[in-house]
């Protein structure tokens, strides 16, 4: 270390003057945009009928989107490491307040109403005689075969 801490802050992102950090930043950025893709295209369609979960992935998608795509294109373009830095606090910061505050009431509610669905479903099945159909109105009147 040669210069001021908040002297680095200031200096171009590249590999001379970030040696240590710039290869694992991009690398990883890189890879975990090719995680984030597979993980949404599965999850979206395992979930498909459950709309919170979907709206989850939506939210985790376009954030992780931004910010892996941001990463790859400061280390690209050579930006300032202060902006690279401000881009991987403010993204997985994000990434956590959606996962961990944001979302853990609606799917908890979503959840909450899916068990009241299936007890009422077992209760209104519960009786042997609430599958049969009764039959309601007069009799048909019996069919003559033909000879």
């Amino acid at each position: 270390m040669t210069l001021a801490p908040w002297e680095y802050l200031f200096l171009s992102f590249n590999s001379g003057n970030f040696a240590d950090l710039f290869y694992p930043t991009w690398i990883a950025a890189l890879v975990l945009l090719v995680v984030l893709v597979v993980l949404y295209n599965r999850r979206t369609k395992a979930l498909h009928r459950h709309q919170p979960y979907l709206d989850l992935w939506e939210w985790l998608w376009w954030t992780g989107l931004i910010t892996f795509s941001l990463l790859l294109i400061e280390s690209v373009f050579v930006f300032s490491f202060i902006l690279v830095l401000a881009t991987e606090i403010i993204g997985i910061g994000t990434l956590l307040w959606i996962r961990f505050i944001k979302f853990p009431p609606i799917l908890r509610a979503h959840e909450q109403r899916l068990a009241r669905q299936r007890y009422f479903t077992k209760q209104k099945f519960a009786d042997p005689e609430a599958t049969i159909r009764r039959r309601t109105g007069a009799r048909r009147p019996a069919r003559r075969r033909r000879r």
